[in-house]
């Protein structure tokens, strides 16, 4: 993970598994294992998480599955809800972004 502290989460007293590495758009991201892939992007800065049609930029605006505006194309199983989706080793996921979604 960068940086020697572990980014935006809450780490107080809770014992963090091994981070494994996922791949979103090309890049590799450390991630833990079981947290939401949507916890993963957020902690890692990125914002948006898709673009629709018209060119406007979502992300997660529910967090409980609700909105659909966090779906992402996940290899092996299409698109998913990233706030439904636990981050596991290996895992490949395109956003459609063509920048980074930070913002």
């Amino acid at each position: 993970m960068a940086g020697s502290d572990t980014p935006r989460r809450l780490a107080r007293d809770i014992g963090w598994p091994s981070p494994v590495t996922i791949e979103v758009d090309g890049r590799p991201l450390e991630a833990f294992p079981g947290e939401s892939l949507a916890t993963a992007l957020l902690a890692d800065g990125q914002r948006a998480f898709r673009v629709t049609p018209s060119g406007s930029l979502r992300g997660p605006l529910c967090n409980m599955g609700v909105c659909f505006d966090c779906v992402v194309l996940v290899a092996g199983l299409g698109e998913v809800r990233a706030c439904m989706t636990a981050v596991c080793k290996g895992l490949s996921v395109s956003t459609g972004l063509r920048g980074d979604g930070r913002g």
